[in-house]
């Protein structure tokens, strides 16, 4: 059985501003507040508790109890919601979009990650009270994104239009995707739960919003996580304030744009627009942009001067949308939260944000690279470690694991570096002869230097491709396990559905909760 640790770094799949976050560089800590060890969130508590406006509270847990009205959850989230008010008490949150029965695997990480931490942090600071949340995207608009899952390599659609946000829309049509997972997932009784999971969550609710909010309660309601939809006008009320600033302002597309010049280095995950609000109503989501003084919605006939939009601002805040760049200062408003947990890209935006919160002074939330996990079977384990391969291996490019292996294989050196080097050296000496008696022979040795390199370079990669014939049988074991691990050469977590580990092991979700360790930057190898 494999054990090596695969760190985030090595797994060669994070961009660089992550890899260089999780190295600490030092080029990017003036991007984040604090980073994330268990020692830095004693600061990280005294600062929101010096900075978040505590009356909030009781909307908040008004507005929770609200939406956990008609939903059956456990008393430990109720006790949670109820904590809430207690100004010793603080949030871990992660946000994710309602992607159809949860979509990718990393939905069931964020949250696993979220509730871990909020039992980290409790056992170390014993005198606070943490909360776990998972901040509903309710607001987003793009459908195309969210209305599918797959499925042992198929890709269950749900089809029907959207056009306003996404926690809104209606579940009609979800019976058609009811029909189809009825079929595909087969008779016994975890394949029951999960029939019944979807039914209940999409057949039995209004919205997507209440669908997803009981699906995720559902799955986790025992660890006492708390889910939010923020698409409500009570919390927005508390929002109007950088709302207005917002509006009249702009100063997020400055702040932003400075510190986007500043990370030229890297590759930028998210751009602000002069105005970074959406207008919303139940079927429209539209970009409110400022023209010669008028404040008008795109795509509609719809438009304001200054002071009609404050006076609609301050009448109907739920119609005022936060987009990428507001939306965790939204966050940061209204919750008493301390850490904001997402994935590379995620995290990537964030540190664009760091100034514009210092220059509205609203503290900035540590960022935690979520738990990354790769689920094997029993099976696929013992077939990794009879070909003799650890899991680093398995995280290569498919080619570059299929040239190392062969290279292994062969019974002499497919690397021709010894010979190449003896052939520089011979041309250096042949540069030597021909800058002392005649210059103009050195494009002559130049070119036959070249000619002899390309043409050792070729008889490599015969031999190797005759060494991969000779090793057919070895490198399609090989080839076919990580096509397993790996979909479509991705990761698991970005292609695969939590059903299909369901199937497998019923307990897979509290065995991620048993295993993982939300403060360590490495994949966890979990079997089922």
């Amino acid at each position: 059985m494999p054990t090596d640790c695969v760190t985030y770094q090595n797994s060669g799949y994070f961009t660089k501003i992550i890899t260089d976050y999780l190295d600490q560089k030092e080029d990017l800590q003036p991007f984040y507040n604090r980073f994330p060890t268990i020692e830095n969130f004693e600061a990280q508590i005294i600062e929101k508790q010096a900075n978040y406006n505590s009356t909030i509270r009781k909307v908040l847990v008004s507005e929770l109890q609200n939406q956990y009205l008609e939903l059956e959850t456990s008393d430990l989230t109720k006790q949670n919601i109820t904590l809430l008010e207690n100004t010793a008490t603080f949030t871990v949150t992660t946000g994710h979009q309602l992607n159809l029965f949860t979509g990718p695997l990393y939905f069931i990480y964020k949250i696993v990650s979220t509730i871990n931490l909020a039992k980290v942090l409790k056992a170390k600071y014993p005198s606070y009270h943490f909360v776990p949340i998972y901040w509903m995207a309710t607001e987003d608009h793009d459908f195309e994104e969210i209305n599918y899952f797959n499925f042992r390599g198929k890709k269950i659609c749900w089809n029907t239009e959207s056009t306003g946000p996404v926690g809104r829309l209606a579940t009609q049509g979800l019976d058609k995707v009811m029909e189809v997972i009825n079929l595909e997932l087969g008779t016994g009784t975890h394949a029951e739960f999960l029939k019944t999971l979807f039914k209940e969550a999409y057949l039995n609710h209004h919205n997507l919003a209440d669908a997803t909010r009981y699906l995720a309660n559902a799955l986790f309601q025992d660890q006492g996580l708390v889910i939010l939809d923020a698409d409500n006008a009570a919390l927005k009320r508390e929002f109007i304030p950088y709302l207005k600033q917002e509006l009249l302002q702009q100063k997020a597309v400055k702040e932003v744009t400075e510190t986007i010049a500043k990370l030229k280095n890297y590759t930028i995950q998210v751009n602000p627009r002069n105005l970074n609000l959406f207008y919303i109503e139940d079927h429209l989501r539209e970009r409110i942009v400022l023209e010669d003084g008028i404040y008008k919605v795109n795509n509609t006939l719809l438009q304001f001067t200054e002071s009609e939009i404050i006076a609609a601002l301050e009448n109907h805040p739920e119609k005022f949308s936060p987009n990428v760049i507001m939306r965790p200062l939204y966050q940061e408003v209204v919750l008493p939260n301390l850490c904001y947990i997402g994935g590379g890209g995620e995290i990537a935006y964030w540190l664009e944000l760091k100034a514009y919160f210092d220059s509205i002074k609203v503290s900035f939330p540590i960022l935690l690279v979520r738990n990354s996990v790769l689920l094997v079977t029993e099976k696929q384990n013992k077939k990794a470690a009879n070909l003799n391969l650890g899991w680093d291996d398995f995280f290569l490019k498919q080619e570059d694991l299929l040239n190392q292996q062969t290279k292994k294989y062969s019974e002499f050196p497919i690397d021709f570096s010894t010979q190449k080097e003896t052939l520089n050296s011979q041309f250096r000496n042949l540069y030597e002869i021909a800058e002392k008696t005649d210059p103009s022979f050195l494009g002559a040795v130049r070119a036959q230097e070249i000619k002899q390199l390309k043409g050792l370079a070729n008889l490599e990669k015969r031999l190797l491709k005759a060494q991969k014939r000779k090793y057919k049988e070895e490198l399609e074991r090989i080839k076919t396990l990580q096509n397993e691990l790996f979909p479509n050469q991705s990761l698991q977590e970005r292609k695969n559905n939590f059903s299909e580990m369901y199937l497998e092991n019923n307990k897979f979700i509290m065995e991620c909760l048993n295993k993982l360790n939300p403060l360590s930057p490495h994949f966890e190898i979990i079997t089922l």
